[in-house]
This record gives C-alpha cells, structure tokens and sequence, in this order.
C-alpha cells in the first residue's frame, strides 16, 4: 500500500522549500513574470547579487535549470518573446570579448583569453543562472551545525590521465593537485564499516520491495538466490555473468567487434542468450548514469567496452574497436581510481576558475582552502573589474554590428525584466547547441542545422541531507543500484575531506545522499528517448519529486529503521532538462563512427563568433568543455 504524505514526512519543515516558484522569478527576473510588468527605465539598478544574503549554493527545493532561469529561453525557442519585450537599451559597455554562457567552458575560455591577450584585457560573461558553474552547481545544507557540501551536477575530474595538455595544463594553473585526493579521498572508510554496494528490487518491476546486498566476496548464486527475481530469470544471469560459450567461433575478434557494434546490448542478451524479460529488467538501467539510455538504445560493443557481463566467451583482443562511444573507449584505457573529486564536485574547479578571473570574489589561494570559502557574488560585476561575470542575464540575440569578419559584435540580454545590449570585438557562445540558431539566426543554414543536432541528456540529480546513515550500516550497504525504480542508483556521498571540511565518518552523523534518475522511454531512438525524458522533468512539480524520492527511499531502507519523516533533514533537486552533452552512438547516427560529425560543422567559426562547450566535442565530461574553451580562443586571438 503506498505511503501517506504524513508517513513520508511531506508535512515536515524541512530545508528543501525556499527558492521554488515567485521566489525564483524575483531573483533571476530572467523569466516572463517581470518582462512588461515595469516602467520604462526602470531595473536598471536590478542587482540581486550585492543583497547581504544573496548566496546560490545555500537554496534548497528545485534547482538545476531552476524556476526563472529558462522561462524567456523557450518563449525565444518558439518564436514568441520577441513582441514582450520591445527594443533594447545600450548600456554603452564595450569589451574585447563576450562569452555567453559562465559554465565551465565559458570560464575556461575567459582564462585562456586573459592569458592569450593580458590581464587588462576587457571580457565579460553573461550566465542565464542565480549561480556560475553551469552543471558543475554546489548544494549546500546544515544541520545540528554541520556544513554539508554535495555536487547538483558535475561530479569529478574523471581520468585525468587522459587529459589533454590544455585540460591539465589550466588544472595545474588552477593550484589543482591531483595527488592531494590520494588523501582526501577515503577509499577504505566504507568497507572498513561492511558496507557494500547494493540492489534494490521494486515491486512495480519484480513483483516485492526487496534490498539486496551485494559483496564481491559473495558467490554470484548466493545473491541471486536472495532476490526476488523468479527461478528462470535467475538462471538466465548466472549464465550471462558465467558462461565461457563462444557465440560467433567463426568470426575473427575484428568482426565480432562490428557485430556488436550494430545491435544494442539488450537483443545481444535476448538473442544470443535468450534471456526473460525480468533478467533483461536486471540489466536495463546498467548504463543509464553513463549515457542517459537503458541497454535497448546502447551497442552491444560499448557495453563490452563498460565491462558489462556475458563478453567471456567471445575472446575479443584488447583495445578500442570502430564504433565505440567515447565513454567506452576511455573505460578501456584509464587505470586511474575515481577519486579526483571536490565535496561539491566540479563546482569546486569553477570556483577557482573565478578566483583566478576575480581573486576578490573567492577569498583563499589554495585548492582545499576553496572548498569552505564563501564566495562574494556582489564582487563579481563590478565595473572597475577587467574581468566581470552577469549572473541572472538571458542572451537572447548575438549579431555582427556590420558583415561577418568586420567590426564588432552585439549581444542583446534580458535582465530584470528589460532587454540590454553590450558591444564587443568578438564573441564566445559558450552555451548549449541548442540555443544557439535562435540566438544567431545569421549562421549559415548548414550549421545551424548542425547545432540542432545536439539534443542534451535530462536528468536530476537530487541531494538529501540525512539525520544518520545507521540505516545504511544495519542493511550493510553504502548505496544501490535500483533497474526499475524512479531513481536508478543511490549513494552515500564520497568521503571526501578537504581542507577545512570533513566528511562523516561514523553512521551516527548527518551525512548527504545523492539520488539519480535518467528519464527514458525504452524502443525508442536515443534522442527521441532524451526529448521526451525533458518533456518528462518539465512537467514535474518539485512536490512530485519530493514524494517520488521519500517514497522510494521509504522503501529501500525501512527494513534498517529509516523513516523518511524523521530522518530526512533537507532536500535539494537539480533537475537538469538540458544536461549532458549527446554522445555519437553507432545504433542510432549513421555518420559514426565514419563521416563528419554534426558537432565539427557546429563548431566552425563564423565572422568575429566562436563557439564552444562540451557539445562542441559531443562529449559530456569537463575535459571537453576546457578543450573547446581553449580552441575557441585560440580561433579568435
């Protein structure tokens, strides 16, 4: 029977309610609400970021692309914002660059133009958000006078030996020591208390509420024999995870690889296999954190490249194979653990990207140092300052003043409620493909289409701050994968301590739980399924996710004595509609892994405009946004 709303704790004051609906329209004042609604003249002054009390990382409820950031944005998608808003006025500024966009890649590419053109160089950046980062976003709580930091996006610096020179390069200018998190990264805390890595088994999908722990000590037949999965769907992944048959002995390792390459990972299992469906289920949501799909929309050769079961018999040769995502292919090369990872995540790498931009924005000069410093957002647009960063500012326009190569630029930006522009030598469009064609409708046909291509993987990434974690220590788990459940994986946080922050180490203490969810729709293309996962996110209310993750968080650890009223101290989601970069994908992209990409046509320079971030790469990782950054740059100075 389900949980009512008081046993689920939704009539409890908690930390999770004071930024949704009016309150975020009034700060970003980039949406609808306040476009119209002023006199002529007025918010000129609109300046929520010097407010005493104005601080991002610290609002809780709905964040992500939260409420007043995107609004405008769509009305700009579908051809209608134009008549609201009226002409724009010129603040008279002038500046050698405008990036649009103050993401990670947008930072970069103010870092690496200071270093190309000297600090006295003008640049501003323009950012649709209450917060930069872009994904790589900070969640902050407290608790019984606790500082809780977790990550709302961007989590690590993931295998950074594979880095570029560039990528690594703006790392070590940073202060970025990667060495430093072989300490600060308990790798043994979690096992040293029993805790495994767990399955949760739902109802909706295998018929009981069941979590089941899972050592890899533990012979495979043992686990299973404690699911609630049926005798044959049992059988069926023991001989997956098991079986040494060859089902291709003819075929050399080079065209098994093309094979694989050209189904997805669920038909591999039901036709070489022949798998149920409830063991199909098992596997489903393998590869959602990675590609924002289950295994029917992902080649059966990247889930080898993963590491993912029923590979053994087929002898494939090691290396990268034609048809492989990038994913994949960096899963075989890196040797490095997963540990290069700040408290808040990568917010932590755009905080010191502004502290090299703004030093008096983020008080410190070292990488732990950064972790607690209390960033000063009324320093960040100050116009003594070479360098400013315009938070709660919608690009909506970037043109050529005169023909493309001559001149400067214009950028036209929506801010408390009235429409702006801003002149520059040249411009970066440090944003999402996506938007791009409507904000410079002057590209070339072909590339505007290119730019159209890129359609971002939704997701949400949802915070819960957590009384205790005795709950996890009773059932012995430190987290749990969930194959059919609202959120397909759940984790206690990293335990990172870092300067003067300190992760918990004992169950007793308040600690935060990271909850994440891809929406999907199996059979499906891969980017149909990410277009209606985002029409999905957007018309859920904040009241609904919360229900959905005390829910499923009931069910999960009640069995250990968790009660989501009494236990749940705060709650944040980052729902992010637009998050990862789209990735090419052999089932679905007749170009891959031969042919132009849609993404180096997109990315071509165009009059005095560049463009970049992670899309330009079609590659999701923090890597690709520095890398485009830079090239960027390097194409315009």
């Amino acid at each position: 029977m389900p949980n009512s709303d008081r046993e689920l704790g939704l009539d409890r004051p908690i930390s999770r309610r004071d930024f949704i609906d009016g309150v975020a329209v009034a700060v970003g004042a980039v949406g609808l609400g306040a476009i119209g609604c002023a006199p002529r003249g007025a918010g000129e002054d609109f300046s929520p970021e010097r407010s005493p009390d104005y601080y991002p990382p610290g609002r809780s409820g709905l964040r992500g692309s939260h409420p007043g950031s995107f609004e405008a944005a769509h009305r700009l998608r579908d051809d209608i914002l134009g008549p609201s808003i009226g002409s724009a006025l010129d603040t008279g500024e002038r500046y050698d660059l405008v990036i649009v966009g103050a993401g990670i890649s947008g930072l970069a590419a103010a870092h690496f133009y200071r270093k190309a053109a000297g600090r006295r160089a003008k640049i501003l950046l323009l950012d649709n958000h209450d917060d930069f980062g872009g994904h790589a976003k900070r969640n902050e709580f407290r608790h019984a006078d606790r500082l809780l930091i977790g990550y709302g996006g961007t989590q690590s610096i993931d295998s950074p030996e594979l880095y570029s020179p560039e990528s690594i390069g703006l790392l070590k200018d940073l202060g970025i020591d990667l060495g430093k998190f072989r300490q600060a990264f308990d790798q043994t805390l979690y096992a040293s208390l029993g805790l495994e890595t767990g399955v949760f088994f739902d109802r909706e999908t295998f018929g009981a509420d069941r979590l089941v722990p899972r050592s890899p000590k533990q012979p495979l037949r043992e686990f299973l024999s404690r699911t609630p999965l049926s005798a044959t769907a049992r059988h069926d992944v023991l001989r997956v995870e098991e079986s040494h048959h060859d089902t291709w002995p003819g075929d050399s390792s080079a065209e098994k690889k093309s094979r694989l390459a050209k189904i997805s990972y669920r038909q591999y299992l039901v036709r070489e296999f022949r798998v149920s469906p409830a063991a199909a289920a098992y596997y489903q949501s393998s590869t959602h954190g990675l590609y924002g799909v289950g295994i029917d929309a992902v080649p059966a050769l990247d889930a080898w490249g993963l590491g993912l079961p029923g590979f053994t018999g087929l002898k494939l040769e090691p290396g990268a194979a034609p048809g492989m995502n990038l994913d994949a292919v960096k899963a075989l090369r890196s040797q490095e653990p997963y540990i290069y990872h700040f408290p808040d995540g990568n917010a932590s790498v755009a905080r010191l990207l502004v502290r090299s931009l703004l030093p008096e924005a983020v008080p410190g000069s070292t990488m732990e140092d950064v972790v607690t410093a209390k960033v000063d957002y009324g320093r960040l647009d100050r116009g003594e300052s070479s360098t400013r960063i315009r938070l709660n500012s919608l690009a909506i326009r970037v043109r050529h003043m005169a023909s493309p190569g001559s001149g400067g630029v214009e950028v036209s930006y929506l801010r408390g409620g009235r429409l702006r522009s801003i002149q520059a030598k040249g411009c970066i469009l440090a944003c999402w493909h996506t938007v791009i064609p409507k904000l410079c409708p002057e590209l070339p046909a072909e590339q505007r289409t290119a730019l159209s291509y890129a359609v971002k993987v939704p997701l949400i990434y949802t915070m819960v701050a957590l009384r205790n974690w005795k709950a996890f220590a009773q059932l012995g788990v430190r987290g749990a994968l969930a194959p059919g459940a609202f959120y397909g994986g759940v984790s206690l946080d990293f335990p990172v301590s870092l300067g003067e922050y300190r992760c918990p180490k004992v169950p007793d203490e308040p600690i935060l739980l990271h909850c994440s969810r891809t929406p999907c729709s199996p059979g499906l293309a891969a980017r149909d399924q990410h277009r209606a996962g985002r029409k999905e996110l957007l018309g859920m209310s904040f009241a609904d996710l919360e229900r959905a993750t005390r829910d499923q968080l009931s069910r999960m650890l009640s069995p250990g004595g968790f009660d989501p009223a009494r236990d749940i101290v705060g709650l944040t989601v980052n729902r992010w509609p637009h998050g990862y970069a789209y990735q090419y994908n052999s089932l679905w992209d007749s170009f891959w892994p031969g042919g132009t990409t849609p993404c180096e046509v997109a990315r071509r320079p165009f009059g005095r405009i560049r463009i970049a971030n992670s899309d330009s790469g079609a590659y999701a990782y923090t890597d690709a946004a520095i890398d485009h950054g830079y090239r960027a740059v390097q194409e315009l100075v």
